[in-house]
């Protein structure tokens, strides 16, 4: 009986303090939509107003017009889908080598590659930036792309995934004189699907939200992102906020819709690199 009661309040416990941690998450995303919908002096005005009286969608209207925001969008879109592109494609060649192929200092050059877990982004920001000026690609779309290219992280994980695919598929594929590069294709890709929709959601959602690189490598209106873009929100009498709020709700739905999408492949994508099974 003891026990039983016991269970109980753990469970009230735990699903009060589940609902506490969602209220956290969720109101700072009410708040920036509540702002979105009110006028700018009601935005701004001290002491605040909780609720926009009345309810109006000219700060979108100022931003999708007047603002930058469908350039920055357009090179957001460009920026993190070839991120994520070519980010699978490099890291699913790196990981076929480093599981199937046999070649002098294999594990060594595997382990030096995931270095990148330990290293922080800010302890590479002044070699990345002498990088990108000397190719001259500072101010450009390609200096934003080039050091987001590489991902320790996703080797890691096709890496995992390619180690339990049984050797026979790739030993009967030799035999009947099959390439590496048609082995890798034909066979471990679209065994791997579910890993390859898991690690492209993850980078495009990361490649989206970057924020410090192209801040530091952008210095053009034109050629901002939306996380860059949130900060030029602002006109001579100072900050707009609910314009502020505007371009964060509309930069953040692709993001939003993309994961909603596709959670449940993310999921299935990490526990069949992991060897579970959901």
């Amino acid at each position: 009986m003891i026990q039983g009661q016991r269970s109980v309040w753990l469970g009230v416990l735990a699903t009060t303090a589940l609902l506490a941690l969602i209220a956290l998450w969720v109101a700072p995303l009410l708040w920036a939509a509540i702002t979105s919908l009110k006028p700018e002096l009601q935005a701004a005005a001290q002491p605040i107003v909780w609720w926009p009286r009345p309810a109006t969608l000219e700060s979108y209207a100022a931003v999708l017009t007047t603002g930058n925001l469908p350039r920055w969008y357009a090179n957001s879109v460009v920026t993190s889908l070839v991120i994520t592109l070519v980010t699978l494609l490099l890291s699913a060649m790196a990981a076929y080598a480093f599981s199937q192929l046999q070649f002098p200092g294999r594990n060594l050059v595997f382990w030096f590659s995931l270095l990148g877990f330990m290293l922080p982004f800010e302890a590479l920001l002044v070699p990345l930036y002498k990088l990108m000026n000397n190719l001259h690609a500072i101010n450009t779309v390609a200096g934003i792309i080039l050091p987001q290219l590489i991902s320790p992280i996703a080797i890691f994980v096709f890496r995992q995934f390619f180690d339990q695919v049984p050797k026979e598929f790739r030993e009967a594929a030799v035999v009947d004189g099959a390439t590496e590069g048609r082995i890798m294709w034909s066979i471990f890709v679209p065994l791997s699907a579910n890993v390859i929709w898991a690690i492209g959601i993850v980078t495009f959602i990361a490649a989206w939200n970057n924020f410090l690189w192209p801040f530091i490598v952008i210095n053009s209106p034109e050629q901002m992102t939306i996380p860059v873009g949130l900060t030029q929100v602002q006109s001579a009498y100072g900050l707009q906020y609910a314009q502020t709020m505007a371009v964060a709700i509309l930069g953040g739905l692709p993001v939003i819709v993309a994961y909603l999408l596709f959670q449940r492949r993310v999921t299935e994508g990490f526990l069949s690199a992991s060897g579970l099974k959901g």
